[in-house]
């Protein structure tokens, strides 16, 4: 077999879905909405709306908002089928491994590993700022060595406490999806009621006279939506999760395009009585929803704010941490990194092994590096999986040896799948130069990892020889 033949050759569906027998199904679709939620909505919602409205769009930010969730819709979908076909743990990297082949599964999962890592470390560090401030508000002070990422110069070691919130985390994921899905609920429930008493209480406060001009910026609108966009990011950690899902071809959809109608109708609503209470020339601050409230004489606002962050930073924590350690199980699963990263706990049924390894990785990024300059990494390492994601639903269809007869299927084939697929290209190509410079780099040490490690450790290829 040359090498180009082992790079194309894909895995199946019947090989997947019998290795993940072990994992254990449990998850509903409001599960899966509460995960999606969970990783969608965090302290974005707290901050966009205002600083976007101050600074591009005017009260238009409600239409911004309204174009990136139709945009994100159209990936939305895509996931929807996949997910609904391939009920499999691995989310892109197990789809890309079907329908393209494993070197281009191998890239994409390399992709969503640096998404996912990345993202938990960064928000990690946020939620340790939002907690210090917390106890701060107690007289309670950390030593100023354990406050932040390794810098002897300005004399912090260590960022205690996203270390520990990260390792939290991950010991509730330990103890199985059942445990950790009441705390990511509860959590849940917790962030969209203070939401929903913002735009409640805020009703009272709206002026109409502040929403004009209603597009004070030319081009306003198109230039937030593409600013918003990646507030939506994260529903594609839902597709990681069909292989512990009840009933997938019917939750999976459910739980995807759900999350994605949910955050929507969440962050029009805020849109509009943030703009609505105060002169969007006046949001352009560091916490405009909190600002909003003190400027009507409600100062209780700062406090729920603060418990709102730190609710929304948890819960995408759970479910970023969640979707790495399925991801990295899947990519061991396959023989592409060490095989014992794809061994699951016959106690529990949890891929006990990448959980810890993902956990290691992470609490030592989110506690010792600054993450700063990198979180851009974020979004092209997502926006990459979504490209192929949405052109891929093409060479599904045409498969025959995959079930379309039931499940969610993207409507107006193939126009849809095509046009999400551009869309994205299209906001890959507005990242900026530093980005593509840096993930240039990421993408190199991936494939010095596959071409000395993985292909010859692979499962579908040593099988087969």
């Amino acid at each position: 077999m040359s090498l180009l033949e082992k790079m194309r050759r894909r895995e199946s569906l019947e090989n997947y879905i019998d290795a993940d027998q072990r994992l254990v199904k449990s998850m509903s679709a409001r599960d899966l909405i509460a995960l999606g939620i969970g990783a969608v909505i965090g302290t974005g919602i707290f901050i966009l709306p205002g600083t976007v409205a101050a600074t591009k769009s005017g009260p238009a930010i409600i239409l911004s908002f309204v174009i990136a969730a139709a945009v994100c819709g159209l990936a939305a979908m895509c996931y929807a089928e996949f997910s609904s076909a391939l009920p499999i743990a691995g989310s892109a990297y197990s789809y890309g491994n079907v329908v393209y082949g494993q070197f281009i599964g191998w890239l994409l999962g390399w992709a969503l590993v640096l998404e996912y890592m990345l993202s938990v470390a960064a928000v990690s560090t946020g939620w340790a700022a939002y907690f210090n401030a917390l106890l701060a508000g107690f007289n309670i002070h950390l030593p100023h060595a354990l406050t932040g990422a390794f810098d002897p110069a300005h004399g912090t070691y260590i960022n205690l406490v996203a270390v520990l919130v990260v390792l939290f985390v991950a010991w509730l994921l330990s103890h199985g999806m059942k445990t950790s899905t009441h705390v990511q609920n509860l959590m849940v429930v917790i962030k969209i009621a203070i939401i929903l008493i913002f735009v409640v209480v805020g009703l009272f406060y709206v002026k109409p006279a502040n929403w004009h001009p209603f597009y004070p910026y030319k081009g306003g609108v198109l230039a937030g939506a593409s600013a918003v966009f990646f507030a939506f990011l994260g529903f594609d950690v839902v597709a990681a999760s069909a292989a512990e899902v009840k009933n997938p071809k019917r939750n999976m959809p459910i739980g995807i395009i759900g999350t994605l109608i949910v955050a929507s109708i969440l962050y029009v609503a805020v849109s509009i009585v943030l703009t609505g209470i105060v002169s969007y020339k006046r949001l352009n601050v560091a916490d405009p929803v909190a600002f909003a409230l003190q400027a009507v004489g409600q100062n209780w606002g700062a406090g729920l704010v603060s418990l709102g962050a730190l609710a929304g930073m948890f819960t995408m924590m759970l479910a970023m941490i969640y979707s790495s350690s399925r991801l990295v199980y899947a990519i061991g699963r396959d023989g592409l990194l060490p095989k014992w990263l794809g061994n699951v706990d016959n106690k529990n049924g949890n891929p006990t092994a990448s959980l810890t390894t993902v956990t290691i990785i992470i609490a030592v990024m989110g506690g010792l590096v600054p993450l700063e300059q990198l979180t851009n990494l974020v979004n092209i390492g997502t926006l990459i999986a979504f490209t192929f994601v949405s052109f891929g639903v093409i060479p599904l269809r045409r498969r025959q040896d995959i079930d379309h007869t039931t499940g969610f299927r993207v409507p107006w084939y193939p126009v849809l799948p095509i046009i999400s697929g551009l869309a994205c290209m299209v906001l890959l190509f507005r990242l900026p130069l530093e980005t593509w410079i840096a993930s240039i780099i990421w993408f190199s040490l991936g494939l010095l990892i596959y071409f000395t490690y993985g292909i010859h450790h692979s499962k579908l290829l040593t099988e087969t020889n």
